[in-house]
């Protein structure tokens, strides 16, 4: 491949890639992209996986925003989304970037506000998955063992 087609950086769904990783590796560091998507993406569109980010072209990009924008229409199983049956439409979506985090912040708005138990557990910025809270996840100073004067 001639140098005159590398690109350092190559924007792909919003996010910079830097043009030197592996192509599979490039699209994990997109928000919403696991290993798994990132090999089917592959897979789907015929690109090879030791291509670097930088050697794709334009219209690749686009293929790849496509894949993207609706997997399931590229032959990804349901599994590979990340928010099967959405509670307000009904359908299996799949988020990326600013769109992820933006759900997942109305998911935990919308428990705090029926007074979910993992609501409560946000509001008060405890430990919401059924961590151990006795030793781990303090915050502020801590003080280990104390010697009596």
């Amino acid at each position: 491949m001639p140098e005159a087609m590398f690109k350092h950086i190559v924007r792909v769904a919003g996010t910079d890639l830097n043009g030197n990783l592996k192509l599979q590796y490039g699209l994990l560091r997109i928000k919403g992209v696991g290993y798994q998507l990132a090999t089917f993406i592959i897979r789907a569109l015929g690109l090879s996986p030791d291509l670097r980010v930088g050697y794709l072209s334009d219209s690749d990009v686009k293929n790849i925003e496509g894949v993207l924008a609706n997997p399931l229409s590229y032959g990804m199983p349901v599994w590979v989304l990340n928010r099967r049956k959405d509670r307000a439409s009904g359908s299996d979506l799949h988020f990326i970037g600013a769109d992820l985090m933006y759900v997942a912040r109305e998911d935990i708005e919308r428990e705090k506000g029926i007074k979910s138990w993992r609501g409560i557990r946000h509001a008060l910025g405890l430990k919401v998955r059924g961590q151990r809270t006795h030793t781990t996840g303090r915050l502020g100073r801590t003080l280990g063992v104390s010697k009596k004067k």
